[in-house]
C-alpha cells in the first residue's frame, strides 16, 4: 500500500474533483492534464477496464455487476490505490474524477491512501444539469434508457444529497466554481487554484 507520507514527501497534489452530471467537469480535467500534466483517474473508468482485462479481479466485478450490485467501496479503492501506485513515478499530481461519492468513501481514500489537497466543485444549478444533460442524450447516436428528465432530476437530487455531506466535511480544502460560465473562464478560476497548490506542495517538499 502506498503511504499518504510517500505522496507529500514527493510534492504530489492528489485533487478530488466533483460536479454533476453535465456540470463539464471531464472538460476541465482534460485541460487540466494539457497544462500540468497530471494523472487522470475515474474510478468508473477504473472499473471498466478492470473487467475488460479479463483478470481475476475483473471477472469477479463483472459478475456483482451483471447481478446488478454495486461495487464495494474496498474494490474501487483498490482500483485507485493500483492505479496511483503504477503511475507514482514522475506523476505531476493526481485528479480523482468523480469520487467520493459518499461521505464515508472520502474519509476511507484519506486513511488508506492519501489526504486530499484540494477538493474542485463545479458548481450548477439543476435545470442548467438537467438542459446539458437532455442535450448531449439528444446529441448521442447511442441511445441510454436512463436519459429521460424524470430520470436524469433524480440522479441529480442523489448527487446533492450524497455531495452536501462530502462539502461540509472538507470545507477548509474545497473550492467551489461556478460552472455556469464558458469553459475558458472557469479554467482561469482552476488554474488558480492549481498554481497556488502546486507553489504551496513546492514550498512544502523544500522545507521538509
Amino acid at each position: 500500500m502506498i503511504s499518504a507520507r510517500i505522496l507529500i514527501l514527493v510534492g504530489v497534489p492528489i485533487i478530488w474533483v466533483l460536479g454533476g452530471p453535465g456540470c463539464g467537469k471531464g472538460t476541465q480535467c482534460a485541460k487540466i492534464v494539457e497544462k500540468y500534466g497530471f494523472v487522470h483517474l475515474s474510478s468508473g473508468d477504473l472499473l471498466r477496464e478492470e473487467v475488460a482485462s479479463g483478470s481475476p479481479k475483473g471477472q469477479e466485478l463483472a459478475a456483482i455487476m451483471k447481478e446488478g450490485k454495486l461495487v464495494s467501496n474496498d474494490d474501487v479503492l483498490g482500483l485507485l490505490e493500483k492505479a496511483i501506485r503504477e503511475r507514482l513515478n514522475g506523476a505531476k499530481g493526481f485528479l480523482i474524477d468523480g469520487y467520493p461519492r459518499e461521505k464515508d468513501q472520502g474519509v476511507a481514500f484519506e486513511k488508506k491512501i492519501a489526504p486530499a489537497d484540494l477538493v474542485l466543485f463545479f458548481d450548477c444549478a439543476d435545470a442548467t444539469l438537467v438542459s446539458r444533460v437532455m442535450a448531449r442524450a439528444a446529441a448521442s447516436t447511442e441511445k441510454r434508457a436512463d436519459d429521460n428528465e424524470e430520470t436524469i432530476k433524480t440522479r441529480i437530487a442523489t448527487f446533492r444529497s450524497n455531495t452536501n455531506a462530502i462539502l461540509s466535511q472538507y470545507t477548509d480544502k474545497t473550492l467551489t466554481i461556478n460552472a455556469e460560465r464558458g469553459v475558458d473562464e472557469i479554467f482561469n478560476d482552476v488554474t488558480c487554484a492549481l498554481d497556488c497548490l502546486i507553489q504551496k506542495k513546492a514550498t512544502v517538499v523544500a522545507s521538509a
